[in-house]
């Protein structure tokens, strides 16, 4: 141990006890300067705009939306998909009947309409917006899985599609 420099006698040691400084008190109080609170609030500004979803995002095709309704991770809401001129109905309105969100995963299921329905799993992400009414504020990345229930068997075909579905900005919520 006679040839290991002492903490006490390092330079900087050396140069705060020749200010009046006392290392031993400093320490403890730079720890908790840097682990406070304050300081790691900011880091975590970024998670804290996740803690709801609640809004509505673009859907499959330009028209198409998805809304959240956001309840402490059970996702309530409706999928609104826009016909053809060929169909009875121009917009058909599919209710997510489950629906939920861990910290950034996100899984939904709609309703069946005319043997169809809906399901999602992905994960949630701040998008480019820089506020909730912004165009593309929150993004939901993941699979879209079309389900069509084939009448006599029951028998399920699914469509699986990536995709990255962007929240609507309040300009465009209002022109729907």
């Amino acid at each position: 141990m006679a040839g290991t420099p002492r903490l006490l006698d390092s330079p900087t040691s050396r140069l705060l006890a020749n200010r009046g400084w006392n290392w031993k008190l400093i320490c403890p109080f730079a720890l908790l300067l840097f682990a406070s609170p304050a300081v790691k609030s900011h880091a975590a500004q970024g998670a804290s705009v996740l803690d709801d979803i609640t809004a509505k995002y673009h859907f499959l095709s330009q028209g198409d939306t998805l809304g959240i309704l956001d309840e402490d991770g059970k996702l309530k809401g409706y999928i609104e998909v826009t016909q053809g001129a060929e169909e009875s109905e121009d917009v058909l309105t599919y209710e997510i009947v489950n629906g939920l969100r861990t910290k950034d995963h996100v899984e939904f299921k709609s309703n069946v309409i005319h043997r169809r329905y809906y399901r999602f799993s992905g994960k949630v992400e701040r998008g480019s917006g820089r506020g909730p009414d912004d165009p593309d504020f929150l993004r939901l990345v993941g699979d879209v899985e079309t389900v069509t229930v084939q009448g006599d068997s029951g028998q399920e075909s699914v469509k699986k599609t990536h995709l990255v579905l962007k929240s609507l900005g309040k300009s465009e919520d209002e022109q729907e």
